[in-house]
């Protein structure tokens, strides 16, 4: 069994706004409300001082990407800091951070896990680069598949955990008068909001919600569209609100670029779209969520939607492609509905994450797979 003060290494390649990041940063803070001595290497961002507030030790190391240099640079950084803060187990969560722990594990000899957060090509020889760990957690039942499928990887090490979602911090009662003063928001505005990386392979919901805003509008006369997130796809996101609110003949669509205070903006709406932990998040603050990304559509959350988005991660891996009538279709049948629907609606959202994807019940799967290493205690 893992003793409290066991010293634990999460690596990611950075701290910015994202799912994974989120993850580690929920699972860092509550297995150190656990006992555990928590570290952290990523080549930083947004969420620095959340961690550094939650008392947690952030080594920035260049695991971003694999330029040569900053592989080389990684590997001596990530060895240094093994030795000097005597880490007992490392907990790696992205491609290129485990391809460089894997070889210092095969070099030390510490214990090794890894999480699989998204499935990602085996073409181009990156099969042959990619390190699993010893034991390795996956966030959906598709992510273990993938893994016995493409990996060969044994079942006995595959661990299948969820997104813990914070639902102290995700509530119907989080206050927003401040982020609704900020983009002029005002109460009787119907608000729709998106939340997801802003990358050319995360942002089709949002962009595609943009398009919509003229459409939108003219069903819905008090129609704010709020865009939350930053990333590489962020001008050609701009250029398309530009368009959309010239079209509407006012400003409909806000982008907010990159925020850490995700709660707040959720909390601001009245509908929300996107898949993963973003929607989760909405979700556990009572909102109904359009579960609509890159990787497809499964549409307004309700009791006939809990099989396949547990089974995909809430990702849609699988499902039909997200369409600018779907979301159309999903957001009309939404607003059309009474208000004691909607309340109903909302209550059932949040009962889900409660029920199936808190924050305990993530750490204790990541736990169960530190203890399947019996060299550890």
């Amino acid at each position: 069994m893992l003793k409290k003060g066991t010293r634990i290494l999460l690596a990611l390649m950075q701290l910015d706004i994202g799912g994974a990041e989120t993850h580690v940063v929920e699972l860092a803070k509550e297995l150190r409300r656990r006992g555990f001595e928590v570290f952290i290497a990523s080549n930083g961002g947004a969420y620095e001082q959340e961690v550094a507030e939650a008392g947690i030790k952030h080594y920035k190391v260049p695991l971003q990407n694999k330029n040569p240099f900053n592989v080389y640079s990684a590997y001596k950084t990530l060895e240094n800091i093994i030795k000097t803060e005597k880490i007992d187990l490392v907990h790696s969560h992205a491609r290129i951070p485990s391809f460089i722990l894997g070889k210092l594990h095969k070099k030390m000899g510490f214990p090794f896990v890894t999480t699989a957060h998204w499935v990602f090509t085996t073409k181009y020889g990156l099969k042959y680069i990619t390190d699993w760990g010893e034991k390795t957690i996956a966030v959906s039942e598709d992510i273990k598949k993938y893994l016995k499928e493409n990996y060969k990887l044994p079942d006995k090490d595959i661990f299948v955990t969820i997104n813990g979602i914070d639902t102290d911090k995700f509530s119907p009662t989080t206050s927003c008068s401040d982020v609704r003063r900020e983009f002029g928001i005002g109460d009787n505005d119907f608000c729709i909001c998106a939340v997801s990386r802003m990358d050319a392979d995360r942002s089709l919901a949002s962009k595609l919600l943009i398009k919509l805003a003229p459409r939108l509008s003219e069903m819905i006369p008090n129609l704010k569209l709020l865009i939350v997130g930053g990333g590489n796809d962020e001008a050609a996101a701009a250029e398309l609100a530009a368009e959309a609110n010239k079209k509407c003949g006012e400003k409909r669509v806000i982008l907010t670029g990159a925020r850490t205070d995700i709660n707040k903006l959720v909390a601001c709406s009245d509908l929300f779209v996107g898949v993963s932990r973003a929607a989760l998040e909405a979700m556990a603050a009572g909102k109904n969520t359009v579960i609509a990304g890159n990787e497809g559509f499964i549409g307004l959350f309700d009791e006939s939607k809990l099989g396949i988005g547990i089974d995909t991660n809430f990702c849609c891996r699988g499902c039909v492609a997200a369409t600018e009538e779907l979301i159309y279709g999903d957001i009309a049948k939404y607003y059309s509905r009474s208000e004691e629907e909607k309340a109903a609606m909302s209550e059932y959202c949040r009962s889900t994450v409660m029920k199936y994807y808190s924050v305990a019940k993530m750490t204790d799967d990541c736990i169960r797979a530190y203890d399947s290493l019996d060299r550890i205690g």
